[in-house]
């Protein structure tokens, strides 16, 4: 009887310990959700003080018509084929460069990781200061031939990619030290039986390197795929998803519409199907790295 309490109160001993995260998660995280979803299929008819209506699938339909969120979804993945590709692939090919046992290669890691540490907030700022018509990128190329600048941040044709140039520039330290722990637990002697065998230099690396670090890669994949559909931070501080909804992405018109509008029930929706094309793209993801 008592070898039975005690087997009973050593499974019971971990979800009390859980029980505290649990109860702050449905707090904050699950219940709001629960709320969101159910406030989709609802609209308040007068304002936000009255109960909401039942309208049932009312939003999804007005969402299937509306020129703006189809063009923020057209921006996303924009975004998403634009950045993700460059944040796989440089951040790697940092992480080999400052794996090397050299004098003051600590110091290059911390110059890489530097923009990490920065606020988002703050390297927008920087970075707008930077784009301006005055700033230093236009005069600098003003001083060699380009009289008027390049309006960055003002052309619809350019804006999108400029506030992507902030992204990627934050990205590559915190996806390079990913990589860095992933290539220091390859062993060494790996690579000296790839010396022996004739694979040196960078062919090592594709050998190699580039095999063993899938999982890693497609982490980072994943990661980023799914920073990418989130980005909000940059457009709100440098371009408020302007010029005519260049560089409006799906998460500042969710903004924009429930923080501006107050029209949270459409923001709902938006978050919802925003919710399921994120679900979507990580079980791409996964099923893809369980097929390596």
């Amino acid at each position: 009887m008592f070898k039975k309490h005690n087997l009973n109160r050593q499974k019971i001993t971990p979800y009390l310990f859980l029980l505290p995260a649990i109860a702050v998660l449905s707090i904050t995280i699950f219940l709001p959700a629960i709320q969101a979803f159910a406030l989709s299929f609802t609209q308040y008819e007068y304002d936000l003080t009255q109960a909401p209506e039942w309208v049932g699938f009312a939003n999804f339909q007005r969402l299937w018509g509306d020129r703006v969120f189809w063009q923020t979804i057209g921006n996303t993945l924009l975004y998403l084929v634009g950045a993700v590709p460059v944040l796989v692939i440089v951040p790697l090919i940092l992480a080999i460069l400052v794996n090397q046992k050299l004098p003051g290669i600590y110091l290059f890691r911390a110059t890489f990781y530097t923009p990490v540490v920065i606020s988002m907030v703050v390297a927008g700022i920087a970075w707008k200061a930077l784009y301006i018509n005055n700033g230093i990128l236009n005069q600098f190329l003003k001083q060699i031939g380009f009289e008027n600048g390049v309006p960055w941040l003002t052309d619809p044709k350019l804006a999108l990619w400029s506030v992507m140039v902030v992204t990627i520039w934050k990205g590559l330290g915190y996806y390079m030290v990913i990589y860095l722990a992933g290539l220091q637990s390859i062993s060494p002697e790996l690579y000296e039986a790839a010396a022996i065998d004739g694979s040196d230099g960078w062919r090592k690396h594709w050998d190699i390197t580039f095999p063993l670090m899938q999982p890693y890669l497609f982490l980072v994949a994943v990661i980023s795929a799914i920073s990418a559909t989130k980005v909000f931070e940059e457009i709100y501080v440098m371009t408020q998803g302007g010029p005519r909804n260049s560089s409006k992405t799906v998460v500042y018109y969710l903004y924009e519409r429930a923080f501006q509008d107050l029209d949270i029930n459409y923001a709902c929706t938006i978050g919802l199907v925003l919710f399921l094309g994120i679900l979507g793209l990580s079980i791409i993801n996964l099923r893809l790295s369980r097929n390596q």
